[in-house]
C-alpha cells in the first residue's frame, strides 16, 4: 500500500509574496533579513556580542548597531529627509530613558562592567557629566563656526 502524502508544509513568508507587487516583495525580503538579525543576537549576552572571532573587527553588537545606523541613515535621513532634528528627538529620547533608569536606583547602587569589574549610579553620573561637557565644548566651537553663536 503506498502511502499518501501529507499536507505540505506552510510556505515561508518570502513564498508567500512570490506573485505580490513588487513593494511587498522587497518589504517581506527586507523584514526576513531584518528577523534573522534579531533571532542571531537576540539572547547573547553583552559580553559575547563584544567578541572578535574572525580576523576582522566585526561582533554581533557591532553589526546591530551599524544596521542600526544604516536604518536610520537611508530610511530617515535621506527618504524622510529629517536630519538634526531627528537625531536631536532620538538624544532627547535617549536622555529621558537615562533619566527613568537612572530613577530607579539609589547612586550607590552597581552594575556590573565588562572592563572595570562594577560601576555605581554615581560612578556613571559623574563620567556622562564629563563625556556631555567635553562634547559641549566641542558644539560651542562648531556652531560659532557656522553661524557665530556663541553662549548656552
Amino acid at each position: 500500500m503506498e502511502a499518501t502524502p501529507g499536507p505540505d508544509p506552510p510556505l515561508f513568508p518570502d513564498e508567500l509574496v512570490a506573485s505580490a507587487g513588487e513593494r511587498a516583495v522587497l518589504e517581506t525580503f527586507l523584514d526576513l533579513y531584518r528577523d534573522a538579525i534579531i533571532r542571531k543576537v537576540r539572547g547573547v549576552s553583552d559580553e559575547a556580542a563584544r567578541l572578535r572571532l574572525v580576523g576582522s573587527a566585526t561582533t554581533l553588537g557591532g553589526i546591530v548597531k551599524h544596521l542600526h545606523w544604516v536604518e536610520l541613515e537611508w530610511f530617515q535621513r535621506v527618504l524622510a529627509r529629517r536630519s538634526v532634528e531627528h537625531l536631536l528627538a532620538g538624544y532627547e529620547a535617549a536622555c529621558a530613558t537615562s533619566r527613568a533608569t537612572a530613577a530607579a536606583h539609589a547612586l550607590d547602587d552597581v552594575a556590573p562592567h565588562f572592563r572595570m569589574g562594577e560601576v555605581s549610579l554615581r560612578w556613571i553620573y559623574v563620567h556622562m557629566i564629563e563625556e556631555t561637557a567635553r562634547h559641549a565644548g566641542h558644539a560651542d566651537i562648531l556652531r560659532e563656526l557656522i553661524d557665530g553663536t556663541t553662549g548656552t
